[in-house]
């Protein structure tokens, strides 16, 4: 019988509880089935002891090892790309020195891209951290998929993408039998492809059921910094403004316009509320050059700063 695989589970306070679920239920899940170990993990930190996720569920931890022995090392978010527990240049050399892969999860992913400065196109975050990078570094070429594999980091953009990921690296020390198994276990239908497309804010579920009008959104969904104008969006659809304008009244009950301010407005809100960002470049993500707490202010009754004040936890 073959050693175990290891992973290395590094955390910091305000870890997010759904990446460690998707890595951890995937590897215990596989072990279970397989009814011997097939994977230990351990879970890390810079010092050790207890730390908390933002869900206020705490876990006991041990330090990062001067001489890792781990195959794998993830490294969670927590909701701040600016976190100096997330700041691990040093350590990933000790794991990538030993051969072992490094997985970085929306926020880790976000802090190693800019620290290392490389070639954006070689790495993902969640959309969420895609939108600092682009207005503060101005990196506009960081991918928009579920993650991206460079040598021996792969940068991911975390969330419920952590189960296809670890789903994906299982699949390498485990039967194809026991990671379905795994994956049936879970309800998650499918493994989705590390190229997979993340959805981003404001993206709807489902479609309208009208092919041309689902287009259109998806051009709004497109072009959020740089909105586009109404009649260009008809013409790339092949539709006259006032078919388009009929389109969205007899299906979405909306103006096109309405339609696609209510879009920025709710990406807008939620990086007010989920990110660190300055709500001037927020208003820039959105497509709000000037006048952006006047138009949010009408839209939510209060002010940017006053619900980013509220919204945050004491």
């Amino acid at each position: 019988m073959s050693a175990p695989c290891v992973f290395d589970i590094y955390v910091a306070d305000g870890f997010v509880l759904t990446e460690f679920a998707g890595v951890v239920e995937v590897i215990r899940l596989a072990n279970r089935i397989n009814g011997s170990p097939l994977f230990q993990w351990h879970v890390r930190s810079a010092l050790g002891g207890p730390i908390s996720a933002s869900a206020g569920v705490t876990v006991d931890t041990t330090p990062l090892p001067a001489r890792p022995d781990a195959d794998y090392l993830f490294v969670l978010g927590n909701a701040d790309p600016a976190c100096p527990a997330l700041s691990l240049g040093h350590a990933l050399s000790t794991y990538t020195s030993r051969q072992a892969r490094v997985v970085l999860l929306s926020e880790a992913a976000a802090r190693y891209i800019s620290e290392t400065k490389g070639d954006p196109h070689s790495h993902t975050t969640h959309w969420e951290n895609r939108a600092i990078l682009m207005e503060r570094l101005g990196l506009f070429d960081t991918k928009a998929t579920l993650a991206v594999e460079s040598g021996a980091i792969i940068t991911c953009a975390g969330m419920g993408a952590t189960f296809d990921i670890t789903l994906s690296i299982a699949s390498q020390h485990a039967s194809s039998a026991t990671i379905t198994t795994v994956a049936d276990i879970l309800l998650h239908e499918r493994v989705r492809h590390f190229n997979t497309l993340q959805p981003f804010s404001g993206k709807d579920v489902t479609t309208t059921g009208d092919g041309a009008l689902d287009a259109c959104i998806a051009l709004m969904q497109d072009n959020m910094e740089f909105p586009l104008h109404i009649s260009e969006i008809a013409e790339r659809t092949n539709l006259s403004k006032r078919s388009l304008e009929r389109k969205f009244n007899r299906l979405l009950k909306s103006t096109p316009n309405g339609y696609y301010r209510g879009l920025r407005l709710n990406k807008a809100n939620n990086l007010l509320l989920n990110t660190d960002m300055r709500i001037y470049e927020i208003g820039l993500a959105c497509g709000f050059p000037s006048g952006f707490t006047t138009i949010y202010r009408s839209a939510f009754g209060m002010t940017p700063h006053a619900a980013r004040k509220k919204g945050r936890p004491k």
